[in-house]
């Protein structure tokens, strides 16, 4: 690529959607948005059960601890967003004209993906810490395949963040 900066064309090219689909860190991108959606999804969804029939609250089958959900929630919401807004800069990347702008967008994305690895790491130590502490109930093996997805798919996040760092 004659006259390119950061890894793109000159300004104000075409863009491929086909081309576009095909780079590696359009195919990581939609990979962490997936992984995102499955630690929050199936938190959200199966790790959080009522163990008594007459009181209607619900817990955290994370050793009963509510950090560790709230913790694998925010973290998927803050990673969806994140490969969004990302997504969209890598769509529109070709259109910035101004070479600082462009070392501004690559160092922001170099910069959230490094910040999102290390909050998965964390992620993933705190959610398996909390599981190996949990003592297997009736209500807790309910939700047992959610947690160990929800841990397995936070450990391939990192793998997923620091490649596309």
């Amino acid at each position: 690529m004659e006259g390119a900066s950061f890894g793109a064309g000159r300004a104000g090219g075409a863009i491929d959607p086909v081309d576009f689909l095909k780079q590696p860190q359009t195919i990581l991108r939609v990979t962490t948005w997936i992984f995102s959606i499955v630690v929050f999804g199936s938190i959200v969804n199966e790790c959080y059960v009522n163990t008594d029939s007459q009181n209607p609250e619900l817990f955290c089958i994370f050793n009963d601890n509510e950090s560790a959900c709230s913790y694998g929630i925010a973290v998927g919401i803050i990673a969806f967003f994140g490969c969004v807004f990302f997504f969209v800069v890598d769509l529109y990347f070709q259109q910035i004209s101004s070479v600082k702008d462009r070392k501004r967008a690559v160092l922001l994305d170099l910069g959230f993906s490094g910040f999102l690895s290390f909050l998965w790491f964390v992620a993933f130590c705190f959610l398996a810490n909390q599981w190996q502490r949990t003592t297997m109930s009736k209500g807790v093996s309910q939700g047992a395949d959610a947690a160990r997805a929800a841990i397995t798919f936070s450990f391939f996040s990192i793998i997923v963040w620091v490649s596309s760092a």
